[in-house]
């Protein structure tokens, strides 16, 4: 008899432990269908850079769904920054110095500029890997910048012809001495002879560096005499004046900028002066030198003035007033009004922003530029509008505000 309790007391107990399992198992499949991982049609991928950016992958019956390239899809659009320490241009100034003994619109550059180094630690941007922009965080100074000097003329009529960097000579003594330096004493390079012609390449007060050939050397100014290809008694080469017509026949949004736009000296002054908008006549002050930069550097001058009438409200702006600065050049976000270069003349301005957009956005890299330089081409993406705009504004719409700027210009002609 007591065996048979014992038995059915096991029955039980067996019967007990088959149900606690089976409700284990139960709970457990039930939390499992709970957090397991959604179906195909119903995962959501988002943008790592941006949330607001969301995609959602939907089952297709008749095609197989590629996650890798919808994930890389939304990542084309990734922005890294990066601190750099690296050794970094210090672009040079231009100085424009006043000669009455040459004709107006006239211009020699009497000393090379050079820019400097630095030992830089930048803050860099990429998007999908390019770059796009550069702040400086902090510098040394490792080799000083040479300023540029360029003489301009200012007299109506020339009496006496100065030549310039660039003109023909012609050697009026026979057996002129090509010396190593601008010194009668320093080492003899070649001697020329009457009627041979030279090229001037820049002069120190009554010397001319020139090069013959093969051969470059200075000699004495009085022993050589100005070619005057034209023939027309002043060598002034710049007194072609397109119209009006002529000159607004390549404005357009899809305009080259890294050309001449084509207008006189006398042009840029009209289209730059009385203007109600111009509340301190920087502009108008200064319209000669959007002249100058074209026949240095060919760039269109009425594309840089565009620019520095869009970045300094006409030259209303508090860094066009307090440090000359027409274009917001080296204004970082983190401390615009602070990190902003300063200039000590507004045409010392507009030189270097002409020589930093043919330089870094209006070129490829490896070009050479109309004054010697090699272009760096670090922000190139074409010589339009919408391509500088890319790298050089954050707002969409700079290019627009530029042409329309452009377009206003033009119309003054």
């Amino acid at each position: 008899m007591e065996q048979k309790r014992l038995k059915r007391i096991s029955i039980k107990y067996i019967l007990f432990i088959i149900i606690a399992i089976t409700l284990v198992i139960a709970i457990i499949f039930a939390v499992f269908n709970t957090f397991k991982t959604p179906k195909i049609d119903e995962v959501t991928i988002y943008n790592p850079v941006a949330e607001s950016d969301i995609e959602i992958v939907q089952r297709s019956d008749d095609k197989e769904i590629d996650l890798h390239s919808i994930i890389s899809q939304n990542e084309q659009e990734v922005l890294i920054e990066q601190i750099i320490r690296q050794e970094m241009n210090i672009d040079f100034n231009t100085q424009y110095r006043e000669n009455s003994s040459l004709q107006s619109g006239q211009m020699q550059t009497i000393q090379e500029g050079k820019d400097g180094k630095q030992d830089a630690i930048t803050r860099c941007a990429f998007k999908n890997g390019e770059l796009i922009s550069t702040s400086l965080i902090s510098s040394v100074v490792t080799e000083s910048s040479i300023d540029k000097i360029v003489e301009i003329g200012t007299s109506s009529v020339a009496s006496t012809y100065v030549p310039i960097v660039g003109d023909k000579l012609q050697v009026i003594i026979n057996g002129t001495i090509l010396h190593v330096t601008s010194n009668e004493e320093s080492q003899e390079v070649t001697t020329l002879a009457i009627g041979e012609e030279v090229e001037m390449k820049k002069k120190e007060g009554d010397w001319y560096y020139v090069s013959k050939d093969n051969y470059v050397g200075w000699l004495k100014s009085n022993q050589v005499q100005y070619v005057n290809p034209n023939n027309d008694g002043d060598g002034d080469e710049h007194r072609i004046q397109y119209t009006r017509e002529q000159l607004s026949s390549t404005l357009g949004f899809s305009m080259l900028l890294n050309t001449r736009s084509g207008l006189s000296l006398e042009q840029f002054k009209q289209i730059l002066s009385g203007d109600s908008n111009d509340k301190n006549h920087i502009f108008e002050q200064n319209a000669e030198y959007f002249y100058y930069i074209e026949q240095q550097y060919n760039i269109n001058g009425v594309f840089v003035a565009a620019v520095g009438i869009h970045e300094s409200a006409f030259g209303t702006s508090y860094l066009a007033t307090t440090k000359r600065n027409l274009f917001g050049y080296g204004a970082y976000d983190r401390d615009p009004v602070n990190s902003a270069n300063h200039f000590g003349s507004y045409s010392g301005s507009i030189d270097l922003l002409a020589r930093v957009f043919q330089k870094y956005y209006l070129n490829p890299k490896g070009t050479v530029l109309a004054d010697g330089e090699i272009a760096q081409g670090t922000y190139y993406h074409g010589a339009t509008l919408t391509a500088v705009n890319q790298c050089y504004a954050s707002d969409k719409n700079w290019a627009r505000g530029v042409y329309r700027w452009m377009t206003y210009l033009y119309n003054k002609l």
